[in-house]
């Protein structure tokens, strides 16, 4: 009977290097990777994009955040994008903070690429991955490249399918990092590291991703002889000493080598082992401040696996402890948890590299010298930027969409021209100026004669006010009447005062105001 590959017969697709352009387009036009294998009309995806499997998301293993907290914080890294060196700088401590609360996920990939100094690594090295992509590459990384494809993340989205775009790109990542640094080649846990960054990025960012986390901040990790991961090992397994003795002793008691439970863990980062969520986290605080988040989250497990008596007495030997280390209490894994716990324990990077000077004396002693010997460990974003100052332009964020405009005619740019002209006239013309009624009117003053042959009318008596006359009906204001005061007429009678005059001589200092 034929084997079954995720609910449905295998098909016969042939290796990557292989492909035919007719097959990408026939695929490409079936949406995710996931429908070609069969999930298109039962299959269920959570938010991070997995099928099914242990790190598929579920309300016990991650915190929801409220919508208008995310939309706040994406406005803060937004900011700290667009001023990157200047945060970076001056107000490290606030990017560490902002790093332990959660990196948005619409911005994660772009922030993980600005912490790791990989934006500026593909800045600095234009056109370098386009290069290494078209050469074909050593055939005996492709092949163990190959073989290793489906075994990345085989519940997600993205590299369910058997040469589906996931692993594509996937092998592209891999095959040019075996031709950027042939002294190193390909390791199998490098594989899931540029899975995770794929999840979040393109392939050329993440392929320098890739490239910052094998050389600044796990450096020696992936060479041949895996010397770095024993050093780290036995840096562990020091530092446990001191966070949890009681674990430490029973370690020791059934001489159980580091190397058997941690190299999975600090090789991949932690990403095969954790919940999704709290994977994340992880590596949102990892990619701020260095491999000490790794050391931290090895001696949490841990501590609270081994960390008591009652625990241990389950666990009499050997097996039983490793046992209970590959199937760690999902609480211990739970985000909330797990990130509280790795922001108490009292490891700093001066205490790792101060063991590891020891470890390494230790080494030679016992060993003689290190076979492979990798450049200097950079503990986290800020000494990585500081190690390699980058151009202002390396850091200018560049748009994934570009939208090419037509010109528009000339006749239609002389019309928005003249559209333009005539609504920068409206703006310099001045605003009338309102008038406003006078509360107490003052009675209109006879108009001369225009002719001595024709005598003057007498001036009909005034209305009384009324508050609803407009301003053009209105009789002249203040102004108006300090002119006529200042010339009065000296052959006219005097007026008589209205009653309104009346009342209002009482809202005056002089009694003999008249009003005129």
């Amino acid at each position: 009977m034929a084997k079954t590959e995720n609910g449905r017969p295998p098909a016969d697709i042939g290796s990557i290097r292989t492909l035919n352009s007719s097959h990408m387009e026939d695929e490409s036009s079936l949406g995710s990777d996931s429908e070609v294998n069969g999930f298109t009309s039962e299959r269920q995806t959570d938010r991070y994009g997995f099928i099914g499997g242990a790190q598929q998301y579920s309300e016990e293993s991650a915190q929801d955040v409220p919508p208008e907290v995310l939309r706040q914080r994406e406005v803060k890294w937004l900011d700290m994008l667009s001023h990157w060196d200047k945060w970076m700088i001056k107000r490290f401590n606030k990017v560490r903070l902002r790093c332990q609360k959660g990196i948005p996920p619409a911005l994660r990939g772009r922030a993980w690429l600005y912490l790791s100094g990989g934006k500026v690594k593909r800045e600095q090295n234009q056109g370098k991955f386009q290069e290494l992509d078209s050469q074909p590459g050593d055939p005996k990384w492709l092949d163990v490249i190959e073989k290793d494809l489906h075994r990345q993340f085989p519940f997600h989205e993205m590299f369910v399918s058997r040469g589906g775009h996931g692993q594509q790109d996937l092998f592209r990542v891999l095959k040019a990092y075996t031709l950027y640094r042939p002294e190193e080649g390909y390791c199998q846990a490098q594989a899931p590291i540029a899975a995770v960054l794929l999840m979040h990025m393109p392939a050329e960012d993440a392929f320098w991703g890739l490239v910052q986390i094998c050389e600044k901040y796990l450096p020696g990790y992936y060479s041949p002889g895996l010397e770095a991961i024993q050093l780290d090992g036995e840096i562990l397994f020091a530092l446990l000493r001191r966070v949890s003795p009681i674990a430490y002793r029973h370690l020791e008691k059934h001489k159980i080598d580091p190397i058997l439970y941690m190299t999975e863990w600090f090789m991949c980062a932690f990403s095969r082992t954790l919940p999704w969520a709290s994977v994340l986290r992880v590596w949102d605080m990892f990619l701020c401040d260095g491999v000490k988040i790794i050391f931290r989250v090895g001696l949490v497990l841990l501590k609270c696996t081994l960390g008591t008596r009652e625990k241990l007495k389950t666990c009499q030997g050997l097996y039983e402890t490793m046992e209970l280390l590959r199937a760690i209490e999902p609480r211990y894994m739970q985000e909330g948890f797990l990130v509280r716990e790795i922001l108490e324990v009292p490891v700093t990077a001066r205490d790792i590299e101060r063991e590891h000077h020891s470890q390494i004396k230790r080494w030679k002693k016992n060993r003689g010298e290190l076979n492979f010997k990798p450049a200097p460990r950079l503990h986290g974003a800020r000494i990585i930027m500081l190690a390699e100052p980058p151009r202002r332009q390396d850091l200018q964020q560049i748009p994934t969409i570009v939208l090419e405009v037509p010109e528009p005619p000339e006749q239609l740019n002389k019309g928005k021209e003249e559209r333009k002209s005539k609504k920068k006239k409206s703006i310099k013309k001045p605003s009338t100026i309102k008038e406003f009624p006078n509360p107490y009117p003052l009675p209109p003053d006879p108009s001369p004669p225009s002719s001595p042959a024709a005598p003057a009318a007498p001036a009909p008596p005034s209305p009384p006010p009324d508050c609803s006359v407009t301003p053009e009906t209105l009789p002249d204001t203040e102004t108006d009447s300090n002119h006529q005061q200042s010339a009065p007429p000296t052959d006219l009678p005097a007026a008589k005062e209205s009653a309104l005059q009346q009342s209002t001589q009482s809202l005056s200092s002089s009694e003999q105001d008249t009003y005129l």
